[in-house]
């Protein structure tokens, strides 16, 4: 067995989901969760297929971010995993949706942050194993840290 690690790709404007299901039907689904949750949402799906042909399936409303996706996926390459780009939209709106698609195992990480994904690699093909989303904590908030989450939270609109 080989252990490897591979970053993510994504542009800095842009979050991601990432995550395993069990079906090729993953990309039909998820797309419907996606847009029918945040209507006229920029993203691009991407699934690891781990039967059969064994391919990169795609969806999405943005060729770019299907791209961005299909790369990442393709460099990934673990099995029944699926990766969602998203532009102008949070995973926090999308989450619940995903998460209730009857395909979806799990979700590894939602996030704007840096991602490496920790893979293993065998005979058989490549597993994730982890995950690491962004830094490691440098400290123990303040009260002005408080302060400013709080106002952070409101001005884009989560809390009131």
């Amino acid at each position: 067995m080989e252990l490897l690690v591979e970053p993510l790709k994504f542009p800095p404007d842009c979050n991601i989901v990432y995550g395993q299901s069990h079906f090729i039907k993953t990309v039909e689904d998820l797309y419907e969760a996606v847009v029918n949750t945040v209507p006229g949402v920029k993203f691009g799906i991407a699934f690891n297929e781990a039967s059969g042909p064994c391919l990169v399936r795609k969806d999405g409303t943005d060729n770019d971010l299907i791209e961005i996706a299909v790369e990442n996926m393709l460099r990934i390459g673990a099995g029944h995993t699926f990766l969602i780009v998203l532009r102008n939209a949070f995973p926090i709106n999308i989450l619940p949706s995903v998460q209730n698609c009857r395909e979806v195992v799990s979700i590894f990480c939602a996030t704007a942050n840096p991602v490496e994904v920790i893979l293993a690699k065998t005979g058989q093909g490549k597993g994730v194993l982890g995950i690491i989303d962004g830094s490691s904590p440098k400290g123990i908030e303040l009260d002005t840290d408080i302060s400013h989450r709080k106002k952070f939270l409101r001005d884009i609109g989560y809390k009131r």
